[in-house]
């Protein structure tokens, strides 16, 4: 019998415990934990659809493209409990994120539990009391255009990324792969990588001078000669060309105008120009935006911003994070206007509220920028103790930046001085600017972080110059010739790629971190500091996809199929007849389909090959780029394989960086000395997976007469495996390097495992040696982690047999955890933070998840590791890799 609660379905435990404390004890509140059902993947299929369309995508092509779903093992448990809890409900609230992906979980949990009571949509951008109440009162129908569109994206995904990443897989690489917006994003960064890679740089001459006016000074830059502009780092193009007619000096000229002006020493005020200026501040967060300043300000990646927003979102102090409005609500301009007013003065908001356009083509994703969440918003300094560091500065940026977007212009005036002066037969003009603030305005709260830009690029003056007047006379010293090169375009930062990829409209400002978690983690791009490097591995994807999958990875057509995904969500395209224009072909596509059967031939040795010089080839291989390394003198020759640095940038491999790598000798190919006892040189070498050591063996074994113990004849040695002999070879230690390691330590290395003694209970000698996964201890089957490479040297039976008292698991063993929390709410197990083989992670002893580079684990708290586990389970488990097999061949019958 129902007992007339309400059941309230969101997305996250920590939303869940929020809202309940809402809305009462008329309401039950339970989570999905993210998505409940995906498409397939191949294994489960059932058979009877193993060999049409649904077999191979999950997708059924020749019947509207109709997804088949299915729910995961995680949310199998999800539907039963909601299902449980649903018999005692009288009406059902699906109260998902109220952007596209949510209006698709809550339809699938529509379809999983089929309701049999009144359900209706509860939709809310922030996690306050008055705005939960509100949204239980303003409920409104499933909006099934949005839910069209996730689905879109997601059969549209499917289909390409399953059909072109099968090409890549064979002509590539096997694990890798490519996606409709992943690939225009690697593209993106291997073009400026290319940009680099073609620059041509030029060099040019200036010269700086300190003026000075009584005791004040200021730093000028020669200008003019003789009315000429002289040469600036923005008048030539990435070729090393003039755009435009300058003067370029070159160092002698330089020094021997420099050495003219400082003769004169002195230079008059020729003309003096002044003017005002104002700054208007910039728009409150949208989520690309956000990304962005998190990025430069707080060094935070684009998928750890959006953590935290989404932590401080599920908390109820900022509105909702995934946006591409720019508007803020009546009652939010007033809390900013307010809050504005009272930290700077009356001065500080303009007479009216100021407004900023939505550029978002759907108006139904976008509802309000982010902003602190309440009518009155919270100060910094108030909540730090409810936030853990990351979420502190992350509300600080999001509370300033809306303060600031409804604060007053700045307004400043620039002056620029010209002095001139005789040097010789030459006229030279030295100038200067200055530039000084009338009214801070905004800027008392906020300033938007800048990009990086080129190292040539011209820096704007905003040294204090003294009051100056035309015909003044000034004093010049330190004159200083100054040369100058050009750089390239600097690389993208995750910061600058988000902003390309809105720009250009690829995927979605909510899609943005992920993209870039995807290519950073499939290898294809890697980070140096806060650029983005792309690998040869990168080059040979967009290579291919250039070449045979043209119109997919083109920025405009990408960008296109936002627009038409965008349409579907307003309800001006039907689901069904794009997907088949997009994937079999029309007027305005080319098709997917027809693309991939009409591939032709593709020589994967040419698409895995970047010419360097003529004796020079990049190929990436098996295991990682290497050099292609031709003789000139005999070009029919097998090419010798030369490895590339780990460290060593694609725009970096430059025709002579790459000569010197080939004339290089060998790294680590160091005699160390004979072994003593067997005579044998012991060789330290570099192998593909680091420093090693040999003990090489003769090349040649020579036959020995019994009878006369004289040497018959020498003998090659056989190549067969069981009779080969084989050198012995052991890895150096990581605190070891080959450069220094001498012959003890080396013998020492070769003589492992060392018997450490023998377990005076079970007579089993105790061993200390080396592993994949670090030193340890074994006795028999049982081996135990020991601290240090150096105990495998120095460890003692006592310590030994002490180590082997503990008992290997439970309670009693001491925990190994770097932090504890409560059991998690899914699996009922306390949840720990280890370290492991890849660093820190979060565990309830059966999900893993490694902690994100940027965060350290004193900044996980028990929220964050409960939703850190949740979005892990709701991915699934990871594909397990298989390996096939090859049936023997047949033996041809006999020949009678």
């Amino acid at each position: 019998m129902a007992d007339g609660k309400k059941l309230v379905i969101v997305e996250s435990p920590t939303k869940m415990r929020s809202i309940q404390g809402y809305l009462g004890d008329g309401y039950e509140v339970l989570s999905s934990v993210g998505h409940i059902r995906d498409l397939a993947d191949r294994k489960s299929i059932p058979a009877d659809l193993k060999k049409t369309s649904v077999g191979k995508y999950s997708i059924d092509i020749e019947n509207d493209f109709t997804p088949y779903y299915v729910e995961s093992e995680r949310g199998k448990k999800t539907v039963a409990e909601l299902k449980r809890a649903l018999k005692n409900a009288d009406e059902l609230l699906l109260a998902t994120d109220e952007d596209r992906e949510g209006e698709a979980i809550a339809w699938h949990l529509l379809e999983a539990l089929k309701p049999k009571v009144p359900v209706k949509r509860m939709v809310f951008h922030e996690i306050t009391k008055d705005a939960i109440n509100a949204a239980v009162q303003n409920t409104r129908e499933l909006d099934l255009h949005l839910v069209d569109a996730q689905e879109t994206r997601r059969i549209l995904d499917r289909l390409y990324g399953w059909d072109v990443s099968d090409v890549t897989r064979r002509k590539v690489g096997q694990g890798t792969s490519a996606g409709r917006v992943q690939s225009a994003a690697t593209r993106l960064v291997v073009d400026r990588e290319r940009e680099r890679m073609a620059f041509i740089s030029a060099s040019y001459w200036d010269l700086e001078a300190l003026a000075v006016k009584s005791a004040e000074s200021f730093t000028t830059r020669l200008a003019r000669i003789d009315g000429a502009p002289l040469a600036r780092g923005t008048d030539f193009d990435d070729k090393g060309n003039l755009k435009k007619a300058v003067v370029v000096l070159d160092e002698t000229r330089a020094r021997a105008l420099a050495t003219a002006v400082a003769a004169v020493g002195e230079a008059s005020v020729s003309n003096l120009e002044s003017k005002p200026g104002t700054r208007s501040p910039k728009p409150p967060f949208t989520t690309s935006t956000l990304q962005q300043e998190a990025g430069r300000k707080l060094s935070m990646s684009a998928k750890h911003a959006m953590s935290v927003a989404q932590r401080l979102y599920e908390k109820g102090f900022i509105t909702y994070m995934r946006t591409d409005s720019t508007a803020l609500s009546a009652q939010a301009v007033q809390a900013a206007r307010a809050q504005a007013v009272s930290l700077y003065g009356d001065k500080a908001v303009p007479a009216n509220p100021r407004t900023y356009r939505n550029n978002s083509k759907n108006a139904q994703e976008a509802h309000e920028a982010i902003r602190p969440s309440g009518e009155d918003f919270r100060i910094p300094s108030s909540v730090s103790g409810e936030l853990d560091r990351d979420e502190q500065r992350m509300y600080d940026l999001i509370w300033k930046r809306t303060i600031a977007s409804q604060m007053s212009d700045a307004k400043y005036e620039t002056t620029t001085v010209t002095l001139a002066l005789d040097a010789g037969s030459e006229r030279a003009e030295f100038t200067a600017s200055g530039t000084v603030y009338t009214f801070k305005g905004f800027l008392e709260a906020y300033e938007e972080g800048r990009d990086e830009k080129r190292a040539d690029a011209d820096k704007a003056d905003d040294q204090s110059l003294p009051i100056l007047a035309v015909g003044d006379v000034l004093r010049l010293k330190d004159v200083d010739a100054k040369g100058h090169s050009t750089s390239p375009k600097p690389r993208y930062t995750e910061a600058s790629l988000v902003k390309a990829l809105e720009e250009k409209g690829i995927g979605r400002p909510s899609t943005f971190a992920s993209i870039i978690d995807v290519i950073i983690n499939r290898g294809y791009v890697t980070k140096r500091g806060q650029a983005l490097v792309p690998s040869w591995l990168a080059f040979s994807i967009v290579r291919l996809l250039e070449q045979h999958f043209a119109d997919l990875v083109d920025y405009d057509f990408t960008a296109a199929l936002e627009d038409d995904l965008d349409a579907i969500a307003r309800g001006e395209q039907k689901r069904a007849e794009w997907l088949k224009d997009f994937y079999f072909g029309s007027e305005s596509h080319i098709g997917l389909r027809n693309i991939v059967d009409n591939l032709g031939e593709i020589d994967a040795r040419e698409l895995n090959a970047t010419k360097i010089s003529d004796a020079a080839t990049v190929r990436f291989g098996r295991y990682g780029p290497y050099l292609d390394v031709t003789d000139p003198a005999n070009p029919e020759a097998e090419p010798r394989r030369v490895n590339i640095p780990d460290d060593l940038a694609p725009d970096e491999l430059t025709a002579e960086r790459a000569q010197e790598i080939i004339d290089a000798p060998v790294a680590g190919n160091r005699v160390l000395g004979e072994h003593p006892e067997t005579g044998r040189l012991i060789v330290v070498k570099d192998g593909r997976f680091g420093p090693y050591l040999e003990e090489e063996l003769p090349e040649e074994v020579a036959l020995i007469d019994e009878a006369t113990g004289e040497v018959v004849a020498p003998k090659k040695r056989t190549t067969k495996k069981d009779s080969a002999p084989k050198p012995r070879r052991a890895s150096l230690f990581k605190s070891m390097s080959p450069e220094t390691i001498d012959l003890d330590t080396a013998l020492q290395l070769l003589a492992l495992p060392r018997t450490v003694g023998i377990d005076p209970e079970t007579e089993q000698p105790i061993t200390a040696q080396n592993g994949p996964y670090g030193p340890y201890i074994k006795k028999g089957t049982d081996s135990r982690t020991i601290d240090s490479e150096q105990l495998i040297f120095d460890i003692t039976l006592e310590q030994a047999l002490a180590i082997y008292a503990l008992p290997k698991y439970g309670a009693k063993r001491p925990s190994s955890a770097l932090k504890e929390f409560e059991n998690d709410p899914v699996s009922e197990k306390p949840i720990k933070i280890k370290d492991g083989r890849f660093g820190a992670y979060v565990t309830d002893g059966v999900t893993n998840v490694t902690i994100p580079r940027g965060q350290m684990p004193d900044d996980i708290t028990f929220e964050i590791a409960v939703q850190m586990l949740a979005d892990k389970r709701a991915k699934g488990p990871a594909p397990k890799r298989t390996t096939t097999r090859k049936a023997p061949a047949r033996k041809a019958p006999a020949k009678k």
